[in-house]
């Protein structure tokens, strides 16, 4: 049986990008020893995007707020894209430290799963 899912995030800087997911996203992890972190991540759901080639893969944080977000990540001394509106949400990309990116955004679809109760 299935019962969850492991995201990788390669990186030029790895203990910079964990501690960005730590301290600044405020994600809970496990040390899986000598300092490997593992986060705990919030509900998630997959999609598969048509594209040319395959390989290519992607991670995205979703909100209920995206303005409000950024804000905070600005305060944090995070910086994001222009915000891009589309039918399915509104998306914004931050840069790890590590020279990565990730995006951000506040969905407008269904979800695959229930949002856990406030």
């Amino acid at each position: 049986m299935i019962f969850g899912a492991h995201v990788i995030v390669y990186s030029k800087d790895a203990a910079a990008d964990r501690a960005f997911l730590r301290d600044v996203l405020g994600l809970a992890s496990v040390d899986a020893g000598r300092g490997w972190l593992i986060f705990a991540l919030p509900p998630a759901e997959a999609a598969v995007h048509p594209a040319e080639e395959s390989g290519r893969h992607e991670l995205y944080f979703m909100c209920d707020d995206l303005q409000a977000q950024i804000s905070e990540l600005r305060e944090k001394g995070v910086s994001c894209s222009e915000v891009q509106d589309a039918r399915w949400g509104s998306i914004t990309h931050l840069r790890l430290p590590g020279g990565g990116e990730v995006g951000l955004y506040q969905p407008m679809h269904p979800f695959a799963f229930s949002l856990p109760s406030k």
